[in-house]
């Protein structure tokens, strides 16, 4: 792959993105005010436990949560290449984001099976997307490129004419990330894409995302509860908690320095494959109830390092170094670990 000049330059840019869920007299708030950067052909990790806006994130970011979600602040600003106007998609109309889908934004749904259309033959969804995005393609080239993009992924040829339920369900992950990729977007949109095969593909199917990445110049954003798949995949990690990131940093600053109490402790509840052997350390407590957050910071109620303050004041996200760390421990973005 060639070097592309606007490398390290911003692909998205989010600022004080807010989704809520209009539910009863209060709404509950699933997102609270999300701010980050992801850069052009980088791969960034959003990690956390269930419940702490995931998945309402990247629905947000790729316009596609439904009622009762709502955006109700923030931007996203995607810059396409080749010097065209950056774009917010939250103000964005439906024909325009539809001129950007799979053309420049794509996502990759968590459960193929149900992504895939099950009464359609593989290779006819390919086609269906490539010859909405480019009239000049006829049937017969549409076909042919569909086999080329399974090719791609590991997925013979011939199987472009199999039915979604004929293929294995790491098969069905992959051709899904081909779907995603039919049309050359700048960037994905990755939700837990590894979570219902076995180990051993999902070390494939992560070979084989990092290879595109390299081959294609994508931006990656990976969201998964794994943090330990997030340490070898992306460049940069944002852990998220009851609705905001309160970390974020690279993959080697989190493994090697977590700030916050709440990603040391995600860190430290699996096993390191080549250290000394220790005793494992969950944390204790349950995720708070969004619809009747605890006042100050959200995570003082199961922290073992909050002091007096941490029940009142809710602490910010600042930035040192390019790591980011919201938590009191740090009043003024200051290290002391």
């Amino acid at each position: 792959m060639t070097s592309d000049p606007a490398a390290g330059l911003a692909v998205l840019d989010v600022r004080g993105l807010t989704v809520e869920y209009a539910t009863g007299d209060t709404p509950v708030r699933a997102c609270d005010a999300v701010s980050f950067e992801l850069r052009r052909g980088e791969i960034l990790g959003v990690a956390g436990e269930s419940g702490s806006g995931k998945s309402t994130l990247i629905t947000a970011l790729m316009r596609l949560q439904r009622p009762p979600a709502a955006t109700t602040a923030g931007s996203i600003t995607f810059h396409p290449r080749a010097g065209a106007e950056p774009v917010d998609l939250v103000t964005l109309s439906p024909s325009g984001l539809r001129s950007l889908r799979w053309t420049s934004l794509a996502i990759v749904l968590q459960s193929a099976m149900d992504a895939l259309n099950p009464v359609m033959r593989v290779g006819a969804q390919f086609v269906d997307v490539l010859r909405s995005h480019d009239r000049s393609l006829s049937r017969e080239q549409a076909w042919a490129k569909a086999a080329t993009l399974l090719g791609m992924v590991g997925i013979s040829a011939d199987r472009v004419r199999s039915y979604p339920h004929e293929l294995s369900g790491g098969m069905r992950q992959r051709a899904s990330i081909a779907l995603a990729l039919a049309c050359g977007p700048e960037l994905v949109v990755m939700d837990e894409p590894t979570t219902a095969v076995d180990v051993v593909m999902q070390r494939q199917i992560l070979a084989q995302v990092l290879r595109l990445r390299r081959e294609l110049g994508f931006s990656v954003v990976f969201v998964t509860h794994d943090l330990s798949l997030l340490l070898e995949l992306a460049d940069r990690i944002a852990i998220m908690y009851a609705g905001r990131i309160v970390e974020i940093g690279t993959a080697e600053s989190l493994y090697t320095k977590p700030r916050h109490p709440y990603t040391r402790g995600l860190r430290d509840s699996f096993p390191p494959l080549r250290s000394p052997l220790r005793r494992l350390t969950g944390i204790p407590g349950s995720p708070p109830d969004l619809l009747n957050p605890p006042p100050g910071c959200s995570f003082h109620p199961r922290c073992p390092d909050r002091f007096d303050g941490c029940d009142r004041e809710r602490p910010e996200l600042l930035t040192v170094d390019e790591h980011a760390v919201a938590c009191r421990l740090y009043p003024s973005g200051d290290d002391r670990a």
